[in-house]
């Protein structure tokens, strides 16, 4: 089974368990942090992948970690199975599945808007309406400028991309001029 299946099963079981306890939301947050440290430190992804460190010792530095991070019983037990398991690696896949998941039970969209100049909060706060209107869904959006558009927005929606730029409009001209 590859390693992106079974992150989507436990994000999935993870997300089932934090929605009927009213936690998704802290799940996610404490998933993210303790992914982020477990990718940030070389030295730490390094002991828990080696295999001279017996699962004892590697059970008291998880343990040691858990207590430092505050991370709830649900999580902790997490990552002593994951540690058991021997899929400590595919935590980063889980968080960021467990995000899309979370996202999915509580309505929100996370898109990414990027304009070729920057934009005042309203235009902001009007974009961001319009595609709450739109989806019927919260949106959490991310305005990120990118020169090379020249002008106009791209906003992007999980894989769908709605390209209204001032150069993708251009390239289309060019095109039909050129097929005469």
């Amino acid at each position: 089974m590859s390693t992106n299946a079974i992150a989507k099963r436990y994000a999935k079981a993870l997300v089932q368990i934090g929605s009927e306890a009213g936690s998704v939301e802290g799940f996610n947050s404490e998933l993210s942090r303790f992914s982020t440290v477990l990718t940030d430190s070389r030295e730490l992804s390094a002991i828990f992948a080696n295999p001279a460190y017996g699962i004892e010792e590697k059970k008291e530095i998880l343990k040691d970690l858990v207590a430092k991070l505050s991370i709830s019983p649900m999580i902790s037990n997490l990552m002593m199975l994951l540690l058991e398991r021997g899929r400590l690696s595919v935590l980063p896949q889980i968080a960021e599945n467990y995000g899309v998941f979370a996202d999915e039970l509580s309505g929100v969209i996370r898109p990414t808007l990027s304009s070729g100049l920057p934009l005042d909060a309203a235009q902001v706060e009007e974009i961001k309406g319009a595609l709450a209107k739109s989806t019927g869904k919260k949106v959490e959006l991310k305005v990120v400028v990118d020169p090379s558009l020249i002008g106009g927005v791209v906003t992007q929606i999980g894989d769908k991309v709605f390209d209204g730029s001032v150069r993708t409009q251009l390239a289309n001209i060019q095109d039909i001029l050129q097929k005469g």
